[in-house]
């Protein structure tokens, strides 16, 4: 089993497919069993489970630790 990412808040993720603004870059903004994501283009906010996350999530993009 693959371990998944060690993303922490306010880290900016690359999910598999693309919003349907055209970009697939989204901000952590609430990390606990659910996981809000807010898109970094058009602003629009999301939930899904920890779960649905670790399935769709690509890689993280910029860490909140390098700010």
């Amino acid at each position: 089993m693959v371990e998944p990412l060690a993303y922490k808040l306010n880290d900016i993720v690359e999910m598999k497919k693309p919003h349907a603004c055209g970009t697939n870059a989204w901000k952590v903004t609430r990390v606990g069993a659910d996981i809000k994501l807010l898109c970094i283009n058009c602003g629009r906010g999301i939930m899904m489970s920890r779960f649905d996350f670790n399935k769709r999530v690509k890689k993280i993009l910029v860490s909140a630790e390098a700010e």
